[in-house]
């Protein structure tokens, strides 16, 4: 696979490596169309598992790398990490304040950001795509990187941070769509809404790449970015989702260290 990915740019490597992404939103979207309901406990598991890929991507696919570049760079190695992992949680926290949403399983006076009169439909996208800018983000700076040459980046941890983050769409695609489809709403449009959540990842991915080839000297702290808007995402949003029905907690908990050791092989044995 990296062979193929090769022969292309880095901005069309991001945007190949998002559509993927995106797809298996659509992917998880698409359990509408098999069942109306789906176990509360395998549900909060596979939230669980996603939080555990995002905690590794964090660290084994941007933070990490990001440090060993800005040392390689000649920066501070430690104050370029702050600098871009908090800009990355202040960023998605100001998102988080002002972006209309709702997360599944709430009510619309549980809707956060900008008071609207949007519908539900769109307030639950929103939500789901507020997790999705990151991710993108994080895809095509890695790939981004890769051009710059650093041997701390490579096409093989690029495609192992693609491939993790993919997996963990799945329930997200989900999430979005089985709220809509047991409030009656038809499967073919709660599918149309629950892949509509991925959209911004091919936009955001390529947007990344773009940014980090024209300033090649800002790399280190926009993998440390990424790295932090995926933290905020997994601690202000997935883990307390997954973790919201007690009784769940022991076997949710074993599902975030699965996606953990999941993503770590990916990145350890592709990267």
């Amino acid at each position: 696979m990296s062979e193929f990915l090769l022969q292309f740019s880095p901005v069309t490597q991001a945007f190949m490596a998002t559509l993927f992404t995106w797809g298996v939103t659509a992917a998880g979207a698409a359990v509408v169309f098999f069942t109306k309901e789906i176990n509360h406990k395998f549900m909060d598991s596979t939230l669980g598992f996603a939080a555990g890929v995002m905690i590794a991507a964090s660290f084994w696919s941007l933070l990490a790398p990001g440090i060993e570049m800005a040392e390689q760079l000649g920066l501070t190695p430690w104050l370029t990490a702050v600098i871009g992992f908090m800009g990355g949680g202040i960023f998605m926290r100001l998102t988080d304040k002002f972006l209309p949403h709702l997360h599944p399983g709430l009510n619309m006076s549980k809707s956060e950001g900008i008071k609207t009169s949007w519908q539900r439909s769109t307030l639950l996208v929103l939500a789901i795509t507020l997790h999705n800018i990151p991710e993108g983000l994080a895809v095509g700076v890695a790939f981004g990187a890769v051009a710059a040459g650093l041997p701390s980046a490579t096409i093989g941890g690029a495609i192992a941070l693609a491939i993790g983050i993919g997996i963990q769409n799945f329930p997200e695609g989900t999430a979005v769509s089985m709220p809509l489809r047991r409030e009656g709403m038809s499967k073919g449009k709660s599918f149309m809404m629950g892949q509509a959540s991925g959209i911004v990842e091919p936009i955001a991915g390529v947007l990344g790449a773009i940014f980090v080839l024209k300033m090649q000297n800002i790399l280190p702290y926009a993998l440390c970015f990424a790295a932090g808007a995926m933290i905020f995402v997994v601690v202000e949003e997935l883990i307390p989702e997954s973790q919201s029905n007690y009784k769940n907690i022991d076997t949710v908990t074993m599902a975030t260290m699965a996606g953990f050791s999941v993503m770590m092989i990916l990145d350890v044995a592709l990267g």
